[in-house]
């Protein structure tokens, strides 16, 4: 079932999610080829099929960074569309493609591609991103991701017994660390006001804020509500 914007249906388009209108599919690919990274982001391929030898989301999908370089260079907007679909989500964002001879970012162009499909709000951006929520409001909140205090006995069972024993002496634990500023259990380390701040004035000129609210409005209006409040605190207006 094509999972595009309901809106751009269409009965008579071409194969490769044919309910979808055309024109529409080809705004999109527009889009992605408009943003200024991209003309350092592909070169032509030379089908040497590097990128797909280090690419570790290749061993487990039936997934190739080389189909994503191929599809944009043909500018082939049918299959760009569909790979906005399906495959930019199971990319690990490790760049290990980087090692292309030719000079291409298969990772980079996936960025690009993922970030024209969230603006669109394409339904299967929602879906990918909707287990981030936790991380996203951890990250845009504390500024680091993930905590010491999730490692608990019940998520993660597979860690056997320690994991018991290390949640339970936590602060213990933390507070022999040498580095001041991973004294702490709510966050990964400590990070100051100051650079929360700048962080947050960062999100939302660049519109990383707009971005969460096309996914997720619920997240967007928590974190919105709690830079509002540390900017107010801090007497900068928006």
């Amino acid at each position: 079932m094509p999972t595009a914007t309901p809106a751009h249906y269409k009965n008579d388009s071409p194969a490769g999610f044919p309910d979808v209108d055309p024109g529409y599919k080809h705004r999109l690919f527009e889009q992605v080829m408009a943003d200024h990274r991209m003309p350092d982001y592909i070169y032509g391929c030379y089908e040497c099929g590097i990128c797909v030898a280090v690419c570790p989301s290749a061993r487990f999908y039936d997934f190739s960074p080389r189909r994503i370089a191929q599809a944009v260079a043909r500018q082939d907007f049918e299959l760009v569309f569909q790979q906005m679909q399906e495959d930019i989500w199971e990319c690990s964002q490790c760049f290990s493609c980087l090692r292309c001879p030719r000079g291409n970012n298969p990772g980079g162009i996936i960025t690009v591609m993922r970030e024209v499909a969230i603006n669109e709000g394409l339904a299967t951006a929602k879906q990918a991103l909707e287990g981030y929520s936790r991380i996203i409001y951890k990250i845009m909140s504390t500024g680091t991701q993930v905590s010491p205090d999730m490692l608990q006995p019940d998520a993660f069972p597979d860690w056997g017994p320690e994991v018991k024993d290390v949640s339970v002496n936590l602060d213990l634990w933390r507070r022999a660390l040498p580095p001041e500023t991973h004294h702490t259990t709510s966050t990964g380390w400590s990070v100051s006001e100051r650079t929360l701040i700048e962080l947050y004035l960062i999100w939302m000129q660049t519109g990383a804020l707009s971005m969460i609210k096309d996914v997720d409005e619920g997240l967007h209006m928590i974190l919105e509500e709690v830079m509002e409040e540390r900017l107010e605190e801090e007497g900068i207006e928006i």
